[in-house]
């Protein structure tokens, strides 16, 4: 089961989508774990504003990747790369899109773990 999200970047609504797929695409494309990078840059974002993080070059990156994986997997006609899909863009603030592509990726997580158990109970039975 896959989620999906609008939010509002530079003026526009962009659909953001999470499923299972999206830790095998985001690895075969950018040879990174999601989960370890998403957990990253939760940790550097954390409660702070955009005055006081800790993000780094790297890490905005990292947010860049993820966030048009995320955008890609929701609409195919998206460019085949970030570069491309970031020049349709004006400036945008990682602090105001990232927590929201950190609570869809949540909300997926739990959904996928709550069917498992669902899956599980069935069997038992």
């Amino acid at each position: 089961m896959s989620m999906t999200k609008m939010v509002e970047i530079d003026g526009r609504e962009v659909a953001f989508r999470a499923s299972a797929a999206i830790p095998r695409i985001y690895r075969m494309r950018f040879h990174r774990d999601i989960y370890k990078d998403l957990s990253a840059l939760e940790k550097c974002v954390g409660a702070n504003d955009s005055g006081q993080s800790d993000l780094d070059m790297f890490s905005l990156e990292m947010f860049e990747n993820i966030a048009y994986i995320m955008a890609r997997h929701a609409d195919s006609s998206i460019p085949d790369t970030p570069e491309e899909w970031l020049d349709g863009f004006g400036t945008f603030s990682i602090y105001q899109v990232l927590p929201q592509l950190i609570e869809l990726w949540g909300l997926n997580v739990q959904t996928d773990v709550a069917a498992k158990k669902n899956f599980v109970r069935q069997i038992e039975k």
